[in-house]
């Protein structure tokens, strides 16, 4: 188990347990509302379920994996993650599936995209636009052109980029699947929150589905 794993567990525990010992008292006159937060309880995982996609109107979203944001130095739990992306890319690659990269930093280019996820010939690769690739590109045409029905969301940071144009593609109408291990953070609470968001969000939640990359078919 992970320590980022073993810590978010330890703060579940200690919040559940502050909970159980009774009510929550009012608030007084010098507490505040973030005072209250530490009574927060976890909420249960969200359930992962296999994801069974047609190669041909399905797009892997591969974004802001370069030297940049994702290394055992910068981002240790990205570096974590790389390999299994790089499977799951190749997979999805010889059976068809549309593959598009981004990169995040200012000024980045295609080249510092991590050298064990270089775009394949004629890949397209998407500008720094921030954490919502649909902003300031033609994302949602080029998707639409290819007759994409369902993207799959992976990258890190999970509560930018993947949060945000995950979110972005359900509330444009694709089906949005998200595996849970090729999203990252600097630590494990913004990838539970990412994943809590995608499953519970009004309008976004019946078009996502979270999975893990062994559970994906084609």
């Amino acid at each position: 188990m992970r320590t980022g794993q073993i810590t978010s567990l330890c703060l579940a525990a200690t919040f559940g347990l502050i909970v159980g010992l009774g009510h929550v008292t009012p608030l007084t006159a010098q507490q505040t509302l973030i005072d209250e937060w530490a009574t927060a309880k976890f909420p249960a995982p969200p359930t992962l379920k296999p994801a069974k996609l047609n190669a041909k109107e399905t797009a892997l979203l591969v974004m802001d994996f370069t030297r940049q944001t994702c290394s055992m130095q910068r981002r240790p739990r990205c570096a974590n993650s790389v390999a299994g992306v790089q499977k799951f890319v190749a997979d999805a690659r010889a059976k068809g599936a549309v593959i598009i990269y981004s990169v995040a930093v200012p000024k980045s280019v295609p080249a510092d995209i991590l050298t064990e996820l270089t775009p394949a010939a004629g890949e397209q690769v998407l500008p720094p636009l921030g954490p919502d690739k649909f902003i300031n590109s033609d994302l949602e045409k080029t998707l639409k052109d290819k007759g994409i029905k369902t993207v799959v969301a992976m990258g890190t940071q999970a509560q930018t980029s993947v949060l945000h144009t995950g979110g972005a593609a359900a509330l444009r109408g694709f089906g949005v699947v998200v595996p849970v291990d090729a999203m990252s953070a600097d630590d494990v609470f913004p990838e539970l929150y990412t994943a809590w968001h995608l499953a519970t969000a009004a309008r976004i939640s019946a078009k996502v589905t979270l999975t893990k990359l062994d559970m994906i078919s084609f």
